[in-house]
């Protein structure tokens, strides 16, 4: 039996975020972050002759850009097992060591914390 991980309604709603995200654009992954104010940023996988960005990526990209000086929280809806490091790297740059990284399934199922 697998352990579900318990959520807050606001990180529930960074997941369904990401998880509409991936699914309105067709992409591999979808990812949201909530910056320091509340504010969220929904981002699919960007894929560009000239540019590639994970889902993850392009939201802290997006929240950066709009001035969000800290997050919260961060989200991605993937097929893959686990985050990748680049992504929480790009996560623990700009809200740091501690900001939560939610890793689900395409059926929204939260499978890790990191």
């Amino acid at each position: 039996m697998t352990q579900s991980i318990e959520l807050d309604p606001e990180d529930r709603k960074i997941i369904t975020l990401a998880r509409s995200a991936r699914a309105r654009n067709g992409v591999a992954e979808g990812a949201a972050v909530r910056d320091e104010t509340g504010r969220t940023y929904v981002a699919g996988t960007v894929e560009l002759a000239s540019l590639k960005l994970s889902a993850l990526q392009t939201a802290v990209a997006m929240a950066v850009a709009s001035g969000a000086k800290s997050l919260e929280a961060a989200a991605v809806v993937t097929e893959a097992s686990r985050p990748a490091e680049a992504d929480l790297s790009a996560v623990r740059d700009l809200g740091g060591p501690e900001t939560p990284v939610l890793l689900a399934g395409p059926d929204g199922e939260v499978r890790a914390r990191a």
